[in-house]
């Protein structure tokens, strides 16, 4: 039956598999699931069809639950649905929010980053998703996009009333697009047609929410289990791992299908040491990071068979989610995939994001050689992918391409000393520099003749590397390194 509360028109029926009532606070929902005994119900009229039961919902630790209130764009809404989606890469979330005027948005959520989306009129039929290949761009209502990810997910479980409910576990396209102007458009694939949303990334501190999830109720506790190689406890701290490596032996440990599941892992020989130390905390730009997880990878120019490496390290923050620290030859950087597309000259040699202007640094082939600690994507040795480095002046910004994604990572150069100091490591300030710890003035002090003697020098140096050597030379890379690891971006998908 409807009722009436205040200005709000709500429907309320009895649950047909428990009796329970069923409300529904949106006039768009059509389905909801009941949660009392969990029967996922369809909405005829003003009565309930059951049409089967969900799943357990998979505990994300989000700050956000059901009938949390905010405010986007000076408009009211109220979380009111949630979806759970899984897809080879990881896992995330979709928050179905109820606005005035009964429209419904989505509040997505991975890893710490967020995107609310409206319902959106592509103005044409949307294309198959095998013609949306990953970098390739096209054009919805007189704006150019860039195709960032074409998946296939499944629904692993939903809540509360919904505007539709995919078959649960059944495989569908999900297509992601994104521009240059930091807009997000997804196209799914799960619905008959499919069904668009528009949105751009957003904090939640901005969306003035309350009724957010009590911190108490959380349990922050690790999940433990014995490592299936050497049989040594091993701790999950964060709850939508899905790769961590054993630190007795090594190992790689897939965590996709869960503790439960079967536990497949890879040996790792000749452990890299990190400089900064798994959980390590420290303080910078303005926010407080842990670090969770560590790769060494190594990269490659087409053509050349000199190989250079540098070092990432995955940290941490309750409100901001992921970021990379980046150490490589000529310095360390801090960066975290954007939420828009950067659009990319034909030729690769520029890159404009936000109205700036980006030029090439590199270009070059990646792979990943050691990890340590926890990833919240399936990290594996030997994972690739073709990279771009692009600057303007501090700022760094870089693309990364697999198979199904593309990802753009954008930052901005930090002090080396900063970085010791952070963590408190100032002992060991001297480990921290880098190539672009020698200022400019420091050569200007010196006379002509020292000068052309470190020429000469350089020169016969020069000379006798070339003589000598005759294969492929491993170092460390004179640029920022990757900005982001394999990564699924922290878009929300």
């Amino acid at each position: 039956m409807a009722e009436e509360t205040g200005s709000q028109r709500y429907y309320r029926a009895p649950c047909p598999g428990c009796g329970a009532p069923v409300e529904f606070r949106s006039a768009q929902s059509t389905h909801a699931v009941c949660p009392y005994c969990q029967s996922t119900v369809v909405r005829q009229g003003d009565t309930l069809a059951r049409t089967g039961k969900m799943a357990e919902l998979f505990d994300d630790f989000s700050p956000l639950q059901l009938f949390a209130a905010g405010r986007i764009q000076d408009k009211s809404f109220t979380l009111i649905g949630r979806l759970q989606y899984t897809y080879p890469g990881g896992r995330w979330t979709e928050w179905i929010a109820a606005l005035d005027g009964d429209r419904t948005g989505v509040l997505s959520e991975d890893n710490g980053a967020y995107v609310f989306a409206l319902p959106f009129d592509l103005q044409r039929a949307a294309p198959p998703p095998a013609d949306l290949r990953v970098g390739a761009t096209t054009a919805f209502a007189g704006q150019s996009y860039t195709v960032a990810s074409n998946e296939q997910v499944a629904l692993t479980s939903a809540q509360g009333e919904l505007p539709h409910l995919p078959a649960l576990g059944q495989a569908f396209a999900m297509v992601e697009l994104r521009n240059d102007k930091g807009l997000v458009l997804s196209i799914d694939y799960g619905t008959a047609p499919p069904t668009a949303y528009l949105g751009r990334s957003v904090q939640l501190d901005d969306l003035q929410l309350t009724g957010l999830r009590d911190e108490s109720a959380k349990d922050e506790k690790g999940r433990s289990f014995n490592c299936p190689n050497c049989g040594s406890p091993v701790t999950v701290n964060l709850a939508d791992s899905k790769s961590i490596t054993c630190g007795s032996c090594n190992s790689i440990i897939d965590l996709s299908q869960g503790i439960g599941g079967e536990l497949k892992h890879a040996e790792q020989n000749e452990p890299v040491r990190p400089l900064i130390a798994l959980g390590s905390v420290g303080q910078l730009q303005g926010a407080q990071w842990q670090v969770v997880g560590f790769q060494h990878r190594m990269g490659q120019e087409p053509g050349d068979d000199e190989q250079f490496g540098w070092d990432e390290y995955l940290l941490y923050n309750k409100k901001r989610g992921f970021s990379f620290l980046v150490d490589a030859e000529d310095g360390w950087s801090m960066v975290k995939p954007t939420t828009g597309a950067p659009v990319m000259a034909e030729n690769g040699t520029t890159a404009t994001y936000l109205n700036k202007r980006y030029q090439q640094q590199y270009a070059y082939n990646a792979e990943t050689t050691y990890v340590a600690g926890e990833f919240y994507w399936q990290v594996e040795r030997g994972q690739k992918t073709f990279n771009r480095d692009f600057a303007s002046g501090g700022a760094l910004l870089s693309m990364e391409r697999s198979a199904n994604e593309l990802t753009w990572s954008s930052g901005s150069k930090i002090d080396s000393g900063a970085v010791a100091t952070a963590f408190k490591l100032d002992a060991k300030k001297d480990l921290f520099s880098r190539g672009d710890a020698l200022p400019v003035s420091a050569a200007s002090g010196m006379g002509c003749g020292t000068i052309i003697l470190v020429i000469v020098v350089i020169l016969f140096v020069l000379i006798m590397m070339s003589n000598c050597s005759g294969g492929s030379s491993s170092g460390y890379r004179s640029s920022g390194g990757s900005y982001g690891g394999y990564s699924s971006g922290g878009g929300h998908k």
